[in-house]
């Protein structure tokens, strides 16, 4: 359906006079697209599907008639009516914040469930009772497992940024909220993309649904972007005192600075402080207080720099951002885009900077695929640079102090080191003082920084999206990665070993929500996963392989902290893979393959001991048989992998290993002495 562009109110829209009231002090005046095509069916009980940015107004476009069609009474509800589940607790903590805000006048309970949030303080408000929930899915069903989130009186489900819960690895989950709830509710999912995972979904749990679809505006022709985007070029080591030139070549009036991890925000904006900086960390590990603090800050000028996550920084609506800095370059395209959003807002020019590991270049590849813009990749600033651009900046701030006036109490001083000092002498000594107190001599300015030349463009037109005219690749395809191709096609793949696996109750699902939500790596980046019975190995791209190990170090894993460090072994080994504790025979299809393996190993070196030593062939023999019976264990280990993917494959391997294993534990044979 495409939205209806004529003038319409709230009123006509069916919304009725307490919501209306609420509005108009909230200064609504007009619905928004997708508040106009939404509204007015989902105020009948239709369900919907609806496609649509964050910014556009959805969370008012299910709120409002999902508030007015609740059965208010004068009691408190024994059990919930609607349920919102949202991707992040940040998300949940606003949604349900405007829905209180929409609803104080109708006497609506709402409640938040995430986790982080203590499980007693939550418990005790579901059993005082409360109209609507707004949960993510991980707590939603811890909650419906202990029998604490009763579904049986729901009526309306919400699936809010679809798309970014299935990212997250939490397909299962959805799956199985939704067959608990009522099969005569109303369901309504709203996402930024309908990728066919979605229109899965939506074929299962949505009855005939209206579909509303409202296209991101584009720039007229010949409009300039008012985002200007460039990237740098950076050795990880200089990110930090490139990140400090760029801010003072740049003097942002308010920035946003996005990196993968906590432990790097909170690093990198203690760092900024110490150098002078007014920075402030905002991340998913702060307390409500915290970030309301944080963010009070921010808005009020006190701090111009803010250091986020991206899951703490979704929903945030700040509208005087001018620049938006990427410290580390996000493996999605799509968080890209979400994030230099953030600046260019309401008319303004804003400034996207990105600081690209000489490896990364790839990512910013695959932005422009996305975009179809060219992101320009630039030389960072000189040290010569800098200092121009200090100057620049005294020079104007003295210009401005001319123009004000006021200095005339200072000429005494002039005219009195006159008799003694050249004027214009006494002047660049003023001119010095006001830099220096201005701008100080400050530790970076010194600092040498390597430089590395800009790739060349791949041609002289920006990359066309894939999906497009001429594309092999299936439609809406993500531009990260084609179907042929791994999580590290263009820069390696790391193995990480996780000390968590089936025992613990380890999911495939909960790696890659643990790594998505922590790290900020979108799933279709998370390659091959092997469960054993006491470790996982999960494979991510090289590029982003220590941010990823330092993410899983800091958060929890069905409650436990796990430690997690590349797989020493490469892929095939049977020694390296064991040494980390990564033995293929931990997987049930190839362990018999490993251990024959291993045993035809163990005969080769005996045999190679029990040879004469002064018997050269004898001990060649020997080796040879001890290598053999290593080539059946890495046999036996690629049976294994196999076998978590293909029993048959896995059967043929665990076979080969078996075959090689028996080879290896044949004696070696002797040749007769000359």
């Amino acid at each position: 359906m495409e939205p209806n562009t004529s003038p319409v109110s709230f009123a006509s829209l069916g919304i009725g006079p307490a919501l209306l009231a609420v509005l108009a002090e909230l200064g609504y005046e007009e619905p928004t697209p997708i508040q106009r095509e939404s509204i007015p069916h989902l105020l009948t009980g239709r369900d919907l599907l609806g496609q649509a940015a964050t910014g556009t107004g959805k969370t008012a476009a299910f709120a409002l008639p999902l508030l007015q069609r609740l059965e208010i009474g004068g009691d408190p509800p024994s059990r919930p009516a609607a349920l919102v589940l949202v991707p992040t607790r940040e998300l949940a903590m606003q949604v349900a914040e405007a829905m209180h805000r929409y609803g104080r006048r109708l006497g609506v309970q709402v409640l938040s469930v995430y986790g982080g949030q203590p499980f007693g303080q939550q418990l005790r408000a579901l059993r005082r009772g409360v109209h609507v929930v707004v949960a993510t899915p991980g707590r939603a069903l811890d909650h419906i497992g202990r029998g604490t989130l009763l579904l049986d009186g729901i009526r309306t489900v919400v699936l809010d940024e679809a798309d970014e819960m299935l990212d997250m690895g939490f397909a299962e989950a959805l799956e199985s909220i939704l067959s608990a709830t009522p099969s005569a509710r109303q369901t309504v999912l709203f996402s930024a993309t309908l990728p066919p995972r979605i229109a899965a979904i939506a074929g299962r749990h949505l009855r005939e649904p209206v579909r509303v679809k409202i296209a991101a505006e584009k720039a007229a022709p010949g409009e300039i972007p008012r985002v200007r985007q460039t990237a740098y070029i950076v050795p990880r080591a200089h990110k930090p005192a490139a990140l400090t030139r760029v801010l003072d070549m740049e003097d942002p009036a308010s920035a946003i600075i996005f990196c993968r991890t906590r432990n790097e925000v909170d690093e990198l904006s203690e760092a900024l402080r110490a150098r002078g900086y007014e920075a402030q960390a905002l991340h998913g590990g702060l307390s409500q207080e915290q970030r309301d603090r944080v963010m009070g800050r921010f808005r009020s000028g006190t701090a111009d720099l803010l250091v986020a996550t991206d899951v703490a920084a979704r929903g945030l609506d700040i509208e005087h951002v001018s620049h938006v800095i990427n410290y580390d370059v996000p493996c999605a395209a799509e968080v890209y885009v979400h994030r230099i959003g953030r600046t260019g807002r309401a008319g303004r020019e804003g400034a996207a900077i990105t600081l690209v590991e000489p490896r990364e270049h790839y990512l910013i590849r695959n932005v422009e695929r996305l975009t179809g813009q060219r992101i320009e990749s630039a030389s960072l600033p000189t040290v010569a640079d800098l200092r121009a651009r200090r100057l620049e900046l005294t020079r104007a701030s003295l210009r401005e102090a001319l123009l004000a006036g006021g200095a005339e109490r200072f000429r005494v001083v002039v005219e009195a080191l006159s008799d003694e000092f050249d004027v214009m002498d006494i002047a660049a000594a003023a001119v010095k003082l006001a830099h220096d107190a201005t701008e100080g001599d400050r530790q970076e300015a010194a600092e040498e920084i390597p430089s590395v030349r800009p790739p060349p463009p791949a041609s002289g037109r920006p990359a066309a999206p894939r999906g497009g005219p001429g594309s092999r690749g299936r439609p809406g395809a993500p531009p990260g990665r084609s179907r042929r191709e791994g999580p590290g096609a263009d820069g390696g793949v790391a193995r990480l070993y996780v000390s968590a696996g089936r025992d613990a109750g380890i999911r495939p699902a909960d790696l890659v929500g643990a790594i998505a939500n922590e790290a900020s790596l979108s799933s279709r980046d998370i390659g091959a996963i092997e469960i054993g019975d006491s470790f996982s190995v999960v494979e991510v791209p090289e590029g982003v392989a220590d941010n990823v190990i330092e993410a899983l170090r800091a958060t929890r894993l069905k409650g436990r902290k796990v430690q997690v460090r590349r797989d020493g072994g490469a892929p095939g080994d049977a020694r390296g893979g064991a040494a980390d504790g990564v033995d293929a025979a931990e997987t049930r299809s190839g362990k018999a393959g490993a251990r024959a393996g291993a045993a035809g190993k163990r005969s080769g070196a005996a045999s190679a001991r029990g040879g004469e030593a002064d018997d050269a062939a004898s001990a060649r023999g020997g080796a040879a048989s001890a290598r053999s019976g290593k080539a059946g264990a890495r046999s036996g280990k690629a049976g294994a992998r196999d076998g978590e993917a293909d029993d048959a494959a896995g059967a043929r391997g665990s076979a080969a290993g078996a075959r090689g294993g028996a080879a290896g534990m044949a004696p070696p044979r002797r040749r007769p002495r000359a």
